[in-house]
């Protein structure tokens, strides 16, 4: 596929986020739903006090470590607290720590993804219509899943100009593509539910799929199995695939070969919860495996084996998280309206970092 750089100055005033999620059943409670789409179409300064009146409105859980093995306080020290890096954001989503020492974070209803500092300042990078999950790729760029222009974009830091990397299989638009990773073969891998397909806008492709987006731009389909697949991660040692769906509330385990391709799916673990309480979404692994993924009332924490060792309750229910500071053990986790923090005992396992060439590419 051609690929095509575009200024957004000149691109995205038309392709502003607009609609309902697309997740009736998905639980993630409809007054938050209803918040995100008054974001899009009314004045921001009314609608931000709007979005705070909602979530006031909305019962809160206090922070908890809630650990259901011995396992899970050799990960997290039970004395550990949450502090929060900023707040008064739309929607978080998409966390990406930088090594010059601050985050970037999408913002879905607000429109744009932001480079966020330690003391919860924030400066805009670009506006982008319903941005979503990120990662780096080689050079140094942020990777992004544009759900309005329903593609996979690789934005410069320096200019936020972007380039599409891939927005069609088959000859068909991707429906909005929702989270990616790199995978150990140095290609992306992502996923294409209809969560965030633009409002008066038809899905063309009649499955929401798992694809990989090779070196050369070749777009290949993993698996169509899932309804609406969400987040999606890989083992430290490269042999195995994780994807969870939202729809489904479980998480699903691949074997992945060597020629990019996955098999043997099967049934990890399962998050069941209250029709209000969260779904399964981002998810990040450890250097020794475990798995943490946003699920029902916060963060789901699992060994390699399947075994949930226990959860991280949060305040606000999460959508992502990623690992931060220099040696990679803390969590840094978007949550509705805000982004958290939280020290850990583990350090993350972080997929791009043996290959993008992040030195030196702060933008000015």
């Amino acid at each position: 596929m051609k690929m095509r750089t575009v200024d957004p100055s000149r691109s995205l005033p038309g392709e502003v986020c607009c609609r309902f999620k697309n997740t009736p059943k998905l639980g993630l409670g409809l007054m938050a739903k209803l918040s995100r789409w008054l974001f899009a179409v009314a004045v921001p300064a009314v609608v931000s006090l709007a979005i705070v009146q909602v979530y006031a409105a909305q019962s809160k859980s206090s922070f908890a470590l809630d650990p259901l093995t011995p396992e899970f306080s050799k990960l997290i020290a039970p004395s550990e607290k949450l502090e929060t890096v900023a707040t008064a954001f739309g929607f978080t989503e998409g966390p990406v720590w930088d090594p010059d020492g601050f985050l970037w974070i999408s913002d879905e209803t607000i429109n744009k993804i932001y480079k966020v500092q330690m003391d919860g300042s924030r400066k805009s990078l670009i506006d982008l219509g319903d941005p979503d999950g990120n990662t780096f790729d080689r050079d140094g760029r942020l990777i992004d899943c544009a759900s309005v222009l329903r593609a996979i974009i690789a934005i410069s830091r320096s200019d936020a100009k972007y380039t599409v990397l891939a927005d069609r299989y088959d000859g068909k638009r991707f429906n909005s593509p929702n989270d990616v990773v790199l995978g150990p073969d140095g290609a992306f891998y992502f996923t294409d539910p209809t969560l965030d397909l633009p409002q008066g806008q038809s899905q063309e492709i009649p499955f929401q799929g798992v694809y990989r987006l090779g070196q050369n731009g070749a777009v290949t389909l993993l698996t169509r199995e899932l309804t609406q697949p969400n987040g999606l991660a890989f083992s430290p040692d490269g042999k195995r695939f994780y994807v969870d769906d939202s729809e489904q509330r479980n998480i699903r385990e691949y074997d992945f070969d060597d020629d990019g391709t996955i098999s043997i799916g099967r049934i990890f673990g399962q998050e069941p919860g209250g029709k209000d309480d969260g779904v399964p979404d981002g998810m990040k692994v450890d250097k020794n495996g475990n798995i943490f993924v946003t699920g029902p009332r916060g963060i789901w924490v699992w060994d390699k084996a399947g075994r949930h060792l226990g959860t991280i309750v949060l305040p606000e229910q999460p959508a992502n998280l990623t690992w931060g500071d220099p040696d990679y053990g803390t969590l840094y986790i978007t949550a509705t309206t805000s982004v958290y923090r939280l020290r850990t005992q583990t350090h993350g396992f972080v997929p791009y970092l043996p290959f993008a060439n992040l030195a030196g590419k702060e933008p000015k």
